[in-house]
């Protein structure tokens, strides 16, 4: 949820870009005035508190105790009735060491860092891919699209349309899902356009790019912050900070496809967009392998993460059927019952020999 908010608040701060910089007029200004608000950020770590789950992931009891006497005192909490029974859970592993794992420690799992690597290539595809779709947007000959600034808020309204559309989905479908119907909308407006709009007549070609180039950023956007968003769910709570860095890094090296189009004179655009449309239907069939994480507990420790396999798409039906037959329908066999009307003797010749009283 968190993650969601977060991406919210970065879209606003976009929309706030092309005001800030008709106010500059010089980039060198420009960027001191974006920088300079870092460094209020410099005693963030003394103001804001270090994570709960993470501190009693980690098997730092005392921290974790003193974090929770805070917030129950900042929230006005009666210790003596509400918390009285939590107190002595921080106090039963006295001796208990502190246990800090680092993301290397994913190398050596088993499952975990496919999930991690299947999520950092779909943050980098769908990042790099909106690139490709925002530049067929702006090569159509349409003179409102070749405004700069009509066509970079007609980018972040998609954008923002976009999260809205998906926070509705995950609720509907799930993280998997969702994304995996995300990524297919991106394949087919990515192959549609590279390999049908060369078939259509001249007066289709336009309408047909815009409509390609819209849906295809529409979905692509969402593909992109849905894998960070999924990652925030799959990664363990002691190393999930490391494992979001990896798909933020990765997402970062899909938004550099950029300037390295406009570095090589847009010759290289159409290779970068077949690239991106390729790794899109990989990134397709690597869906299928994660997990989905909708009404699941967040994994705690790498264990958690590494048996947080997959389930299928589609249930199987659940035929109930009885191991045992009912009393009703079960038979003698044993030959031990004795029937007066019984057509055996005590002579009677039997399977194992003569039958004996």
């Amino acid at each position: 949820m968190m993650t969601m908010v977060a991406n919210f608040i970065a879209m606003g701060g976009q929309l706030l870009m092309p005001g800030l910089a008709a106010l500059c007029r010089d980039w060198q200004i420009l960027q001191v005035i974006i920088i300079c608000p870092f460094i209020f950020m410099i005693p963030y770590w003394c103001i804001f508190p270090e994570s709960l789950r993470w501190l009693l992931a980690t098997h730092q009891l005392q921290a974790a105790k003193e974090l929770f006497l805070e917030f129950a005192c900042n929230n006005k909490i009666d210790m003596e009735d509400d918390v009285k029974e939590f107190l002595p859970e921080f106090d039963k592993e006295p001796k208990l060491r502190p246990k800090k794992t680092f993301i290397v420690k994913l190398l050596y799992t088993r499952i975990l860092w496919k999930h991690i690597l299947v999520l950092c290539v779909n943050s980098l595809t769908g990042f790099g891919i909106h690139n490709c779709f925002a530049k067929s947007l702006m090569e159509c000959d349409v003179n409102g699209l070749k405004n700069f600034y009509t066509h970079y808020y007609i980018m972040e309204v998609i954008g923002i349309l976009s999260c809205a559309v998906m926070c509705v989905l995950v609720g509907l479908m799930g993280r998997r899902g969702t994304l995996l119907l995300f990524t297919i909308l991106t394949a087919l407006a990515s192959l549609l356009q590279l390999g049908l709009l060369s078939y259509l007549a001249q007066h289709l070609h336009l309408p047909f790019s815009i409509v390609f180039s819209i849906v295809g950023m529409f979905a692509s956007h969402s593909v992109g912050n849905l894998s960070i968003f999924f990652c925030a769910e799959l990664t363990p709570t002691v190393i999930r900070g490391g494992g979001l860095g990896l798909v933020l890094a990765s997402a970062g090296f899909g938004q550099l496809t950029a300037p390295i189009m406009e570095l090589h004179n847009q010759k290289g655009y159409f290779l970068h967009h077949v690239i991106f449309a390729c790794c899109t239907v990989i990134c397709i069939i690597c869906i299928l392998l994660l997990p989905e994480s909708k009404g699941q507990n967040l994994p705690e420790t790498i264990d958690d993460g590494d048996s947080y396999t997959r389930q299928p798409f589609i249930p199987a039906k659940r035929i109930e059927q009885p191991l045992l037959s009912n009393n009703t329908e079960l038979k003698d066999y044993s030959g031990l019952n004795e029937n007066p009307n019984s057509e055996l003797t005590a002579d009677s010749p039997t399977a194992n020999g003569t039958r004996s009283k």
